[in-house]
């Protein structure tokens, strides 16, 4: 799981489980919590239904199965729709580096099962799946059906997760009064007024320990990616993460212990901070390239690309 940046000073909050994850949503207005709370929790629990590569009658299950004879299609619910055209957009930002066709991969290297379950076992060697790669994906935009290649098991994985902040964000706004800070699991968006100072999210190292505090405010997100919150035991006694190199189907480098990018939103940051660990050495450049605000922890040493706060600062 990414170490979620903590949120701090907060007017009230709410925490929660859902889509594998600690869910924690924070508000300007007291009073509208348990309405936010529960726009929040029926969007997760569609997004469960849409997306799970854990339930076999999810529509993402269900194509995989229909997949594994040969191409396949359905139309997609308006959930699924969003979240596979959220992760198209992080595949065409990061040129493939983040990619929603790894699902294949990312079972043959173990994590097959909700994480609890993956946990409780030692995982066999397999060789890496291959990737069919995201642009073998097609989504109508009138009609929304979905059409994927032979062998296709689509993850949307954290960028469904981190899309999901950003319309949560933007819904809440919308819908009630007030400032909303969402928190999914290391994915953090805000919609509506700041309070007073921003929202002050402090950053962890990977010890837990917060180390510098942003202030955010409304068009700002940030996302965290790690290499030692979601793995697991292999047969040959090695450890694995989640994050994937689409490129060659194997478990991307733990160059970073975790990364930690400043966005526009949500899931710019997610694509970025995920990226960034599929590139291993070559990360700060890239990140630098692109002018994102970011901090790369090897777990031993720091690293900063330009825009990125001094930790003595507070930064909006």
């Amino acid at each position: 799981m990414p170490p979620a940046p903590s949120t701090l000073a907060s007017p009230a909050v709410t925490e929660l489980e859902a889509i594998g994850t600690t869910v924690r949503l924070l508000v300007t207005e007291p009073v509208v919590l348990a309405e936010a709370e529960a726009v929040v929790r029926d969007h997760l629990a569609a997004l469960d239904r849409a997306a799970s590569r854990f339930r076999p009658d999810s529509e993402v299950s269900r194509l995989a199965a229909a997949a594994a004879h040969g191409p396949a299609g359905l139309v997609a619910s308006p959930v699924l729709a969003s979240s596979l055209r959220a992760a198209l957009r992080a595949a065409r930002l990061t040129d493939g580096l983040v990619d929603p066709t790894v699902g294949r991969a990312v079972a043959a290297s173990g994590y097959d099962a909700d994480l609890a379950v993956v946990r409780g076992r030692t995982a066999p060697l397999r060789p890496a799946a291959a990737v069919p790669g995201w642009r073998s994906v097609h989504l109508d935009p009138v009609t929304d059906r979905v059409e994927v290649p032979a062998g296709c098991l689509l993850d949307l994985g954290a960028t469904a997760k981190a899309h999901a902040a950003d319309v949560l964000a933007d819904r809440l706004a919308t819908r009630l009064p007030g400032g909303f800070l969402v928190d999914l699991g290391g994915d953090l968006a805000v919609g509506g007024p700041a309070p007073e100072g921003g929202w002050r999210v402090g950053v962890e190292d990977v010890d837990g320990h917060v180390v510098q505090v942003l202030a955010l405010r409304r068009g700002q997100a940030v996302a965290t990616s790690s290499t030692r919150r979601r793995t697991w035991a292999v047969a040959d006694g090695s450890t694995r993460h989640h994050v994937l190199d689409p490129r060659t189907g194997a478990t991307a480098p733990a160059t970073w212990a975790q990364v930690t990018v400043v966005a526009a939103s949500a899931l710019e940051a997610n694509a970025a901070s995920t990226a960034a660990v599929v590139l291993g050495d070559d990360a700060p450049a890239w990140l630098a390239g692109i002018g994102l605000p970011a901090r790369l922890d090897t777990g031993h040493a720091v690293v900063t690309t330009p825009g990125w706060p001094d930790p003595t600062e507070v930064t909006s």
